[in-house]
């Protein structure tokens, strides 16, 4: 498995009533974590929905490996948002079982250990599961596939602050990023920066910023946080 070439190409979706992203132009790294980050209203969900082929463009394409985007990339793609399907009818085992019926690619075993990790009960229904715990599952669902490219939309929604930290450590134990590029957005700035190769910033509906986390540390002697500070507060920073 072979990681996929994610590019954007003069992309805008346009809604009645506003533009929610305009004219993106750019190629995500391979094999490497990159976090979309940015203001609310910024662009950064449009951005995850266009890249995982579940939006479709105004104008532009989106293009996996030189294939423009749509919903059968879902066979390249793992994709998690806040209303990804979980049924509420199914224990946690039945639906790590059912995600492993509908997906060849889907690890089992993968499944099983990130459970444990994430301290899920197999036998617990889903309907009696907190918000942080519903949140674990998906995270597990999501991971357990063995897909080039995974695309997460605030995955660290809904968790325990006291918890976060220690998922996002783990959690980049499960990808194998030899073979995987992992997407997400978030507004927990602070906590997913240690697991961040790349992050690109969004703001009004554009890509305004695009650098490594260590150039970020080592050129511009910043956090993340202090980053999009400077480079949104009007800072001279070349826009990458």
């Amino acid at each position: 498995m072979e990681p996929l070439t994610v590019t954007f190409k003069n992309v805008s979706k346009r809604y009645p009533t506003k533009d929610a992203v305009k004219d993106l132009t750019f190629e995500l790294p391979l094999g490497q974590v990159i976090g979309f980050i940015g203001p609310n209203g910024s662009g950064k969900s449009t951005t995850l929905r266009l890249m995982a082929g579940l939006l479709h463009p105004t104008q532009g394409e989106v293009r996996l490996n030189g294939q423009v985007v749509n919903r059968r990339a879902s066979s390249q793609i793992s994709y998690l948002s806040d209303d990804s399907a979980v049924y509420p009818f199914y224990t946690v085992g039945e639906m790590v079982n059912y995600y492993k019926g509908i997906f060849s690619d889907f690890d089992a075993h993968k499944a099983q250990e990130m459970l444990s990790f994430m301290n899920l009960d197999a036998a617990q229904n889903v309907r009696t599961l907190s918000k942080g715990n519903l949140g674990r599952l998906k995270i597990v669902l999501v991971v357990a596939r063995t897909v080039p490219l995974i695309v997460m939309d605030e995955p660290l929604s809904g968790l325990d602050p006291l918890v976060r930290e220690s998922i996002v450590k783990g959690l980049i134990s499960f990808v194998d990023l030899t073979s995987q590029t992992v997407v997400m957005s978030t507004h927990e700035v602070d906590e997913i920066e240690p697991l961040l190769d790349v992050a690109v910033l969004m703001n009004e509906g554009r890509t305004v910023a695009m650098d490594s986390t260590e150039n970020i540390r080592s050129r511009c002697g910043q956090n993340m946080v202090g980053w999009m500070k400077s480079v949104l507060g009007g800072a001279d920073m070349k826009v990458q």
